[in-house]
């Protein structure tokens, strides 16, 4: 009856860079993913619009060491936002670039995935405490506004 003692996985252990919630006007859900020890390997944020009319954004924080990091995996937040949309195959990934941004007075390098599918945008970066920050959107540009609106939710809110 081992399962029966196995321990609830723990909030993370570093704060959520995202749109805070109560500044979407939509609903938002909250996913988690647990390591095999109940750690917190990611959160991820999605951003639905009003009315049922399906997922606008996801956005994923992923601390150092989360098996969704490593390489051959793919980006764990468009496969969730296209599987949300109820697509059955995830477009090809074509190219990254490397784009700098101006957030408030620092430079942020930005990767910008490019899919084979257009309405797919993705944009990942890496935060200076190195978990890597991943905003995934569906037939909606990921415009430089969006980085402005993204705010350090503090962790004690996903425990």
């Amino acid at each position: 009856m081992g399962f029966l003692r196995r321990r609830p996985p723990s909030g993370p252990d570093f704060d959520v860079l995202a749109i805070p919630f109560g500044d979407w006007p939509g609903s938002v859900v909250v996913a988690m993913l647990p390591g095999e020890d109940g750690s917190c390997q990611g959160i991820f944020v999605r951003y639905d619009l009003l009315a049922n009319r399906g997922p606008a954004m996801l956005i994923g924080n992923l601390p150092p060491g989360s098996p969704a990091r490593e390489e051959g995996v793919g980006r764990i937040e468009a496969q969730q936002l296209v599987a949300a949309l109820g697509h059955e195959e995830m477009p090809e990934e074509l190219s990254t670039e490397d784009t700098p941004i101006m957030l408030g007075d620092d430079l942020l390098i930005v990767r910008k995935v490019k899919y084979a599918e257009g309405r797919l945008a993705c944009v990942e970066f890496d935060r200076s405490d190195n978990v890597l920050v991943r905003i995934v959107t569906w037939d909606r540009p990921i415009t430089d506004d969006v980085f402005q609106l993204l705010k350090p939710i503090d962790s004690i809110t996903f425990g």
